[in-house]
């Protein structure tokens, strides 16, 4: 099984008080359960893709908290993640370290960046029995007005079509942010981060804060 998760920012003070305003009586009360979290739901052989922004600690402690992660760990690095440069950093915890990554799931292409791309690869590619689509999946923006923009983004590129090979083709636009808090700290599949964002669409998101 693979799963998807971005930001969880551990050891991050400033996250837990004031940003996503997280609400633990700790920032080791944080850590803790979202240790837990993660835990509940992945295996040992389930591949976790972590799409930037997993902590601001030093290596140390870093490196302590990813070994009591399940999974082989795979991170699209963000803005966040310093640890990584500092060279006694042990990378062997994760099975890849890339700004950008693509992977398959289940017949689905998959672009992974901490970034959200508006125009991505495969952005145009029509849905097939063979082929499921293209999903771009990213973090950064947290709940942020940001995150509104990608919304508006979205939602107008959806209305548009080009014609492809004398086809009219709607532009898929299938972005997805796999911001940890909307998950409770959970890693989530695909389908489940599909899921989710269809539902919250319908709704709407109106809390808005600055992005980091």
């Amino acid at each position: 099984m693979r799963y998807y998760i971005s930001d969880l920012h551990f050891f991050h003070e400033s996250m837990n008080t004031r940003m996503d305003n997280r609400g633990f009586p700790t920032v080791e009360e944080m850590n803790e359960y979202m240790v837990n979290a993660w835990n509940l739901r992945v295996n040992r052989g389930d591949e976790v893709v972590i799409l930037g922004d997993l902590s601001i600690g030093k290596r140390a402690e870093t490196e302590t908290v990813l070994k009591r992660l399940k999974g082989k760990k795979y991170l699209v690095t963000g803005n966040h993640d310093k640890f990584l440069k500092d060279k006694d950093f042990d990378q062997s915890l994760f099975a890849n370290i890339q700004p950008y990554m693509e992977m398959n799931d289940n017949r689905r292409k998959v672009i992974l960046c901490h970034y959200p791309v508006f125009c991505y690869n495969g952005q145009y590619k029509k849905e097939s029995e063979k082929m499921g689509g293209v999903y771009m999946l990213h973090g950064h923006v947290h709940d942020t007005y940001d995150q509104v923009l990608v919304d508006r983004f979205t939602s107008e590129t959806k209305q548009v079509s080009r014609t492809i090979r004398g086809e009219m083709i709607p532009i898929q636009c299938n972005i997805l942010n796999c911001f940890c808090k909307w998950s409770d700290y959970t890693p989530w599949t695909l389908d489940e981060w599909i899921s989710f964002h269809e539902k919250r669409l319908k709704t709407g998101f109106p809390k808005l804060h600055d992005a980091d």
